[in-house]
């Protein structure tokens, strides 16, 4: 089953020194609890792409369906709602607020949904999952790139969602640290189910994944 959906999808920024095409007719799907891998020199659109896939971007051309919805046609209320719901981002840079400690951090999505089990308790037990309870009242200052990627990937989960987006989420990182987070990204995809659509530049994580795109210039040129 096909979570999603890519249909001839083209992008052109405007430059000052022209057009600048950085996406030409791509098509893919990703499978329901995959773990798909874009893969590419910079420059090759594995970035924009995957701002597309969470809706934070649209194409100039083709469709991109998330879980049977069409993400051109989405407005901005329901593209949010499908960001807040349905898509969990895991950064290179982390991207944590830095006046907030790591439980914060964690529990700050979670605020705008509404019901269910209290936002304050998920986040604690997400701190635990990724074995960083011991470190709630932390601030990212206090934190090491690693422990900063383990409170961000906490916080890509508070809301529950079906698809992690991770942008070169080791690319800051050791070897030893990436092996762990790595290690995260694993269990999620194979004990909580969790779909997986990663960019990342280093070649030997392509062994984790069940499905792998190779971009340039692009275009896709290889898959595996």
């Amino acid at each position: 089953m096909k979570i999603i959906d890519v249909q001839n999808i083209s992008k052109t920024y405007k430059t000052e020194h022209g057009p600048l095409k950085v996406l030409d007719d791509v098509s893919f799907a990703v499978p329901k609890n995959s773990w798909t891998m874009l893969i590419g020199a910079s420059g090759s659109g594995k970035t924009t792409l995957l701002q597309m896939l969470g809706a934070l971007d649209k194409p100039d051309n083709g469709k991109i369906f998330f879980d049977g919805k069409d993400l051109g046609n989405a407005g901005t209320f329901a593209a949010s709602k499908i960001r807040r719901n349905g898509v969990g981002f895991v950064f290179q840079s982390f991207n944590l607020l830095p006046e907030l400690n790591a439980l914060e951090n964690v529990m700050l999505p979670g605020l705008f949904q509404r019901g269910g089990k209290s936002v304050k308790q998920r986040a604690l037990e997400l701190l635990e999952m990724v074995n960083m309870s011991q470190r709630a009242t932390h601030k990212p200052t206090e934190l090491s790139g690693g422990e900063q990627q383990r409170i961000a990937i906490a916080r890509s989960l508070i809301n529950n969602p079906d698809v992690i987006l991770a942008d070169e989420p080791t690319g800051n990182l050791d070897p030893k640290t990436s092996e762990v987070i790595i290690k995260l990204f694993k269990d999620l995809n194979e004990e909580k189910n969790k779909t997986i659509v990663m960019v990342t530049h280093d070649l030997s994580l392509k062994q984790h994944a069940s499905d792998v795109i190779q971009l340039d210039k692009g275009r896709i040129v290889k898959r595996a």
